[in-house]
């Protein structure tokens, strides 16, 4: 049986029948599968996604509120009362550590949402990129599934998936059979990494420029939050898996 990789641009565009059964990667580089690989390298218990604000209220009714922490964004800004917005900034060991986190985005938690069906889910990002790599690396079928924002593509997320597909294929002897999206990604990761070698700067500074000119990126340079740019793009900075519990609902590391 030969290794399968496909690339899905949107949570809308995957029929549930390609990831019944499937390892997926769900892939939201700005900001929430970053802010949650941090939040779990810093000792949170658990993150907990929620798709949306009330389900968080409802996963918090019954547990102590010194035992939780309530995190999210929408429109990329903070929610009102909780603990925490989405910047990886802010998910310190101070402020998570033993901590289950209650989690809410207005993409990432809602992609994770649609893979219900899969076999496995793990969550990418450039700062866990080869962790996340070696994980799936013996798995004969990946599916990568990129967030987006608000329904559209968002090119931060396509670089990523290009960055994986890249990663678990340029050492295999066997091809590994690829669809349209992922050869689209891979080939623009490439390309990236091409310009950062013939500019001489560091793959993760190039990759924080061309972040600034992603629609995620102009997202954040518009409410202040270029740091988490930089945060984003540091590529195997945060080496961890984190792996969604399908049946537990819960995010932990593997």
């Amino acid at each position: 049986m030969q290794k399968s990789i496909q690339v899905h641009f949107l949570p809308q565009l995957v029929e549930l029948e390609a990831l019944r059964g499937a390892t997926v990667v769900v892939v939201d580089v700005l900001r929430a599968t970053t802010t949650i690989a941090q939040a779990l390298a810093a000792g949170a218990a658990e993150v907990v996604p929620c798709a949306e604000i009330e389900d968080v209220q409802q996963q918090a009714v019954g547990r102590e509120r010194e035992s939780i922490v309530l995190g999210g964004e929408r429109g990329g800004v903070k929610i009102d009362l909780f603990d925490l917005g989405n910047s990886p900034t802010e998910y310190t060991e101070e402020a998570v550590s033993g901590k289950s986190v209650l989690f809410t985005t207005t993409n990432g938690t809602r992609a994770l949402a649609a893979c219900r069906e899969a076999y496995r889910v793990v969550l990418g990002a450039a700062v866990n990129l080869q962790a996340v790599c070696d994980a799936v690396a013996d798995t004969m079928n990946v599916q990568i599934v990129c967030a987006g924002t608000d329904g559209q593509v968002t090119r931060e997320d396509v670089l990523l998936a290009g960055a994986i597909v890249y990663q678990r294929t340029k050492k295999e002897e066997t091809p590994t059979e690829l669809n349209d999206s992922a050869q689209l990604a891979v080939a623009a990761w490439r390309s990236v990494v091409a310009r950062a070698i013939g500019a001489g700067v560091a793959l993760g500074d190039y990759l924080a420029t061309e972040l600034r000119s992603t629609g995620g990126g102009r997202n954040l340079l518009r409410i202040g939050q270029e740091d988490d740019l930089v945060i984003a793009a540091q590529v195997d900075s945060v080496p961890v898996v984190p792996e969604l519990d399908l049946q537990a609902w819960r995010i932990g590391l593997t």
